[in-house]
């Protein structure tokens, strides 16, 4: 099984293209969604140690290709406004669910989950921005 490969590349990211550079980002907001949502959903994932060990490797990869495809914020300049906003409401919707970051993920990695707080801040934010976007249309 160790001998299967596996891709675990991060593609290159034009910077011009990321989140903060389509939408105004308070730092409070930018720590949140890099603490816990940067390692899946941006092309900028740390690949820890236990995801170049099988078959656990295989189950990241695929949940880390399976974020990006959802939702990329390295690549947030190509979404048109409909879909931005979209993807506003589902930041909103997941993270109020707790869907997001995987229950999976935040047991191992704890500083990725989300407080009360962070959850109130993420979707204010997301609200704002989609207002934003609606008014700009």
């Amino acid at each position: 099984m160790q001998f299967v490969p596996v891709d675990r590349t991060n593609p290159p990211a034009d910077p011009a293209q990321a989140l903060e550079k389509h939408l105004p980002v308070t730092a409070e907001v930018k720590a949140i969604l890099d603490r816990s949502c940067r390692d899946c959903h941006t092309n900028q994932t740390d690949w820890p140690l236990y995801s170049y060990v099988a078959p656990l490797s295989w189950d990241i990869v695929s949940h880390v290709n399976h974020a990006r495809e959802e939702m990329n914020f390295s690549e947030w300049g190509t979404y048109d406004s409909a879909t931005a906003q979209d993807k506003l409401i589902a930041i909103c919707r997941q993270v109020r669910s707790g869907e997001m970051p995987l229950p999976s993920y935040a047991r191992i990695h704890r500083s990725t989950r989300l407080s009360a707080d962070d959850v109130s801040r993420l979707c204010a934010w997301t609200s704002e921005r989609r207002k934003a976007l609606r008014d700009a249309e």
